[in-house]
């Protein structure tokens, strides 16, 4: 039984997705999961490889999804990827990065902010 917390995680990865999927990148994986982090989604957007985490945030947060990403879920999230690489060689020469998205509950429904390249793993 999951909680309503990631109830709405999982509805907030599906609308980021789509989100992503709609404007050209395709889904490689979904909750890629190390001991040491998780990648939300990992996609491709053209040659770029790209490892999505994706943040929601309810009516009243503080901070935004966003601002959320701080170095230590950065550094997870590098690990994270650096093990995704190790895994699948056939993405070795491929370029990448990071993006982040965010998903807040509005009084109008959901909203969905893109950063492409939001951060670098250095």
């Amino acid at each position: 039984m999951r909680t309503w917390r990631q109830r709405a995680g999982r509805r907030a990865e599906r609308k980021a997705r789509r989100h992503l999927e709609r404007r050209g990148l395709a889904t490689i994986a979904r909750n890629y999961s190390r001991p040491y982090g998780e990648i939300d989604l990992v996609m491709r957007d053209g040659p770029v490889l790209v490892f999505v985490e994706v943040r929601y945030r309810g009516p009243g947060s503080w901070i935004d999804g966003i601002q959320s990403v701080d170095a230590a879920k950065r550094r997870r999230l590098a690990r994270a990827a650096e093990a995704f690489l190790d895994a699948h060689p056939e993405y070795d020469a491929d370029a990448s990065r990071f993006d982040v998205v965010s998903v807040s509950r509005t009084n109008f429904g959901r909203r969905v902010e893109w950063v492409a390249d939001a951060f670098t793993s250095k």
